[in-house]
């Protein structure tokens, strides 16, 4: 538990690090998918996705992650960070996808993952987990391949779509 702090302050502090030297708008979503992480979870949480101009966004997230271990119900809880890169200038079209690189982690194990978002709005990435001390859940370990379904919803958007 002690080494998952660790990577949770230095995550954020490269994060807030690079925020410092520039004015970033900040907008809020919330997120629903799918993990896989030698199970099947749903997950649902909010992300802050920070950005100055559309070529580099940031988003850092917290949610939760709900399934069925050994046939028991668990929730986990989840932080993540994700850098979205997209360097094409002037072109609208080339930016509706991103470039995604990122880490999450929860208190069963830690996960680098690379992948693709649309529009920053709809991403699949995936990684490799490590175990967080040799930590289970409902006796099973949670290390090797893990693939995420994500789509991330502004809370502008749900505002106007229920004014």
């Amino acid at each position: 538990m002690k080494n998952f702090r660790w990577i949770v302050a230095i995550v954020c502090v490269c994060f807030f690090s690079a925020f410092s030297k520039a004015q970033l708008t900040v907008h809020k979503m919330v997120n629903v998918g799918y993990v896989y992480q030698n199970q099947s979870f749903g997950e649902v949480g909010g992300k802050l996705l920070f950005l100055k101009t559309d070529d580099v966004i940031y988003r850092l997230g917290a949610s939760a992650l709900m399934g069925s271990t050994n046939s028991e119900f668990a929730i986990m809880p989840k932080v993540n960070a994700d850098v979205l890169l997209n360097f094409e200038k002037n072109v609208d079209f080339k930016h509706s996808y991103y470039f995604l690189a990122g880490v999450e982690g929860t208190n069963k194990y830690v996960a680098p993952k690379i992948g693709v978002s649309l529009f920053g709005l709809l991403d699949l990435s995936g990684g490799y987990a490590f175990s967080v001390a040799d930590s289970r859940l409902n006796g099973k370990e949670l290390k090797g391949l893990n693939i995420n379904f994500t789509l991330n919803i502004p809370t502008a958007f749900l505002h106007d779509m229920f004014k």
